[in-house]
């Protein structure tokens, strides 16, 4: 068991590893050993709550395809066993964050004064723009 807060928990069993060949750090063994990491996470089968499974979708759009699975793709270290590591790491980041709920936003509305000081700027920026017209009748 995984734990992404005091009250969610994800089951290892959920997670699927395939490990593919990895371009970059890593010399003559890049061409030979598979060490970059495919984590796959079944969201619609997953055992989160909807609301989370929701926000989850917002968040990861990207990562997401059509079949309701997540895939993160790790292939920063050059060891199979950083690499699942960073993966389960950035799926626990994302879930959190889909775990948090977002702030209700409050409209506000501008207070008399703010209002007044917006009008006092723009009726001075139409007098300096009143300024620069060209009037050919002053210049005979």
């Amino acid at each position: 068991m995984i734990a992404i807060n005091e009250t969610l928990n994800l089951d290892e069993n959920e997670l699927q590893f395939d490990y593919i060949r990895s371009a970059g750090p890593g010399g003559q063994n890049v061409n030979k050993v598979s060490t970059a990491v495919q984590l796959r996470f079944s969201v619609v089968e997953g055992h989160l709550p909807d609301e989370v499974k929701e926000r989850l979708y917002k968040i990861a759009a990207g990562r997401i395809n059509k079949d309701g699975v997540l895939i993160i793709h790790a292939r920063q270290y050059r060891t199979q066993e950083q690499n699942r590591y960073d993966a389960t790491q950035r799926l626990v980041e994302l879930i959190q964050k889909a775990a948090t709920k977002p702030k209700v936003r409050r409209p506000t509305r501008p207070s008399l004064t703010a209002k007044a000081a917006r009008v006092g700027e723009k009726r001075q920026h139409g007098e300096v723009k009143k300024l620069r017209r060209y009037d050919p009748q002053e210049w005979e």
